[in-house]
């Protein structure tokens, strides 16, 4: 997304950070260190096999027997066993430690980034694939960072050094003995086809999809029983199950017989009669010394082994690298743009001039295919301070998209909107937080003590200052009410109804003190009697604020001092209750069919001001 030019010029680039490869080279020291130590410790694990082989060779030579040389034989094999012990464990400590430092990199990047991606693009990512990133995806490149780095330095190290031994023993033979190992080889590419690429991604996908219709299930329980909606709702998870099945069963089936044919290559059985068989040919026909035979029986595991390790693997390596690909996709994710220089705003009052807005869509307002159909076409609105603004009109009429572009959630496509007369792409975004509350339908309740989640805008705030927010919205008495009252955690135990929810959440704003206030629909869930409260507390705190609501009751309407009426993203009236009734247009009709207009009389207006 690109921005026009302000006071002071945006960014909207993706920054370096964005991508795997600087999050990985601070540890670049680490993963050498892991290398050096597995080197070392496999080159040692060859010693007590060369020991071995050679000890045979010096018992069945003809002549004397070295006993010096033997014992030192012997020596070198338990030096080497021991070495081999101390510098793997090493390795693999060295190494868990920094998959651990990498997974806390990985995921501290991603809560940065989250933090810095428009709050609106949440909305288009399902919560179960989201988790999954941050989560799953994260924990995938365990194998790849604490085991993978050693298993392919034995794969590589331990074949090398054993073969050069084994060209000084036998150089047919040894050629003989690489015959698994090639044929295991051969069949890699196998598994590395565009129908199994396809297959292990269907697979994840399907992982995804479980994970979300899981958290769907869950957190819709309650409103799909009460409606006989259950065996529905278990439909859609049993249908994401099965297809997760099927996509299971197509990459094994795919995987089966290239798996299969790389285990029977490198198992211990296929090498030994291969060896058996090569070196009885030799021998028989007097080219090779029977005891020469010994160190390929012994080091000819040793070169299957590894590989068949690094085999075993392939699934997380493959895992690994589809999850750092998806981790590194939300990480391009662009960032909100940031001024370069900041502008300070003069004065709260907010103004909209033809703002449009489309999902999807270019700030030029080019659109992406369906998802950058304009949603806002054209509104101009202005939010004097002191004044509260109520947007009524149809579902799908832009409502919610309109609120939610004043706290920033997403960008205009077209047009700009001012706070004190100075853009909101040239304000800081910390600057912006200081000036708009947003208090969503939705809310959501952190894992913390009910003050902690009122005063999480304002954590420096003393108890007797949540005390003072808690009563405007009304939620004292019942926070008093708790066993712990206001040090209450709000966890599996304790719980709070929507209405209550919603008025910790409005307590969290009104703390705040911000200039502006974006209310969606905040008494949607709120009983009569704490509506009217509410209502009170909000024009009691009014003074010079400037609130912006989203309003579905006409209880709340009759309390604006203007109400701006959308229908398809554009303003088709607009003024105070009384003048839009006198007006008998469509405000007038949206009254007169709710079902408490008759419970409400506007109040008329001077000069739309209080």
């Amino acid at each position: 997304m690109t921005t026009t030019s302000h006071a002071g010029a945006t960014s909207s680039t993706p920054d370096t950070g964005a991508r795997i490869g600087p999050l990985l080279r601070p540890h670049v020291p680490s993963f050498v260190a892991v290398v050096v130590l597995q080197t070392i410790g496999a080159v040692a694990g060859l010693a007590p096999l060369l020991a071995v082989a050679e000890l045979a060779r010096t018992l069945t030579a003809p002549g004397p027997t070295d006993h010096g040389h033997v014992w030192f034989l012997v020596a070198a094999g338990a030096a080497g066993m021991l070495a081999r012990l101390v510098f793997t464990a090493a390795s693999s400590g060295v190494a868990h430690l920094l998959d651990a430092r990498v997974q806390l990199a990985f995921r501290r990047t991603l809560a940065r980034r989250l933090g810095r991606v428009p709050l609106g693009w949440f909305s288009r990512r399902r919560t179960g694939e989201l988790a999954k990133v941050v989560g799953e995806d994260v924990s995938a490149v365990h194998p790849f960072i604490a085991h993978t780095p050693g298993e392919l330095v034995s794969a590589f190290v331990v074949p090398l050094v054993s073969l050069v031994y084994l060209f000084t023993v036998d150089w047919r033979l040894t050629l003989i003995t690489l015959i698994p190992v090639a044929l295991a080889v051969a069949l890699v590419p196998l598994m590395m086809t565009p129908n199994r690429l396809r297959e292990q991604e269907e697979f994840d996908t399907g992982t995804g999809r479980i994970a979300d219709a899981v958290v769907e299930f869950v957190q819709g329980i309650a409103v799909v029983k009460a409606f006989g909606g259950a065996e529905r709702a278990h439909r859609r998870f049993l249908v994401a199950v099965e297809d997760f099945v099927s996509a299971f069963l197509r990459m094994v089936r795919g995987l089966a017989k290239v798996a299969a044919g790389m285990q029977v290559a490198l198992s211990p059985p296929f090498v030994l009669l291969v060896v058996l068989a090569g070196g009885t040919a030799l021998i028989t026909a007097g080219d090779m010394a029977p005891a020469d035979l010994l160190p390929f029986l012994l080091l000819g595991l040793g070169l299957t082994a590894p590989v068949a390790a690094l085999g075993h693997g392939f699934d997380d390596m493959q895992a690994a690298r589809r999850a750092v690909g998806r981790i590194a996709e939300v990480l391009r994710e662009p960032s909100l743009p940031e001024p370069t220089h900041p502008v300070e705003p003069r004065g709260h009052r907010v103004e909209l001039r033809d703002v449009r807005f489309g999902y999807g869509a270019t700030r030029s307002g080019a659109a992406e295919g369906e998802t950058g159909r304009e949603v806002l076409r054209g509104v101009d609105l202005v939010l004097e301070p002191g004044t509260v603004t109520a947007v009524v009109g149809p579902s799908g009429s832009g409502k919610s998209t309109l609120v939610t572009l004043l706290p920033r959630f997403f960008d205009p496509t077209h047009g700009t909107i001012t706070i004190g007369g100075v853009d909101l792409q040239d304000l800081a975004g910390d600057r912006l937080h200081r000036l708009v509350s947003f208090v969503f339908q939705d809310v959501r309740m952190l894992r913390a003590s009910i003050a902690d989640n009122i005063a999480l805008a304002v954590p420096h705030a003393d108890r007797a200052e949540v005390v003072r927010a808690a009563r405007l919205a009304g939620i004292h008495d019942r926070i008093t009410a708790l066993p712990q009252g206001y040090d209450t955690v709000l966890d599996g135990g304790t719980r709070l109804s929507g209405g209550e929810t919603q008025r910790v959440a409005l307590a969290r704003a009104l703390l705040a003190d911000t200039p502006i206030l974006v209310l969606d629909e905040a008494t949607a869930f709120a009983d009569p009697q704490t509506e009217q409260a509410v209502r009170h507390a909000l024009a009691t705190w009014q003074g010079d604020k400037t609130i912006l609501v989203i309003a579905h009751r006409l209880e709340t309407i009759a309390d604006a001092d203007t109400v701006v009426m959308l229908d398809d993203g554009r303003i088709v009236e607009r003024g105070t209750p009384a003048e839009l009734l006198a007006a008998d247009g469509r405000f007038a009709g949206f009254w007169r069919h709710h079902p408490s207009a008759s419970l409400v009389a506007p109040r008329p207006r001077d000069g739309g001001t209080r």
